[in-house]
């Protein structure tokens, strides 16, 4: 269970990827809302537990370099996902 400013929110969607990876608060709520964003934008066309992996790994990837903007995050995890 996480707890963030006093209250209880529960286990990100990203939480299963991180493998041992330590986050402080906000950046794992930052880093599920860029999961969740980035999960529905590719939802209807490949979905499934290979592209939450793929996209997990890189916003991940990312945040340990210090990024910390949800957008970002999101955007750097689709275009790696959707390079050819």
């Amino acid at each position: 269970m996480l707890v963030w400013r006093g209250e209880r929110i529960g286990i990100m969607p990203i939480t299963p990827f991180l493998g041992g990876e330590k986050f402080d608060l906000e950046t794992t709520r930052i880093m599920g809302v860029a999961f969740e964003t980035a999960r529905e934008a590719v939802k209807r066309d490949w979905g499934g537990l290979y592209a939450s992996h793929s996209i997990a790994k890189r916003i991940i990837e990312l945040a340990k370099g210090g990024e910390r903007h949800p957008d970002v995050l999101c955007e750097q995890a689709l275009s790696y996902f959707l390079r050819p």
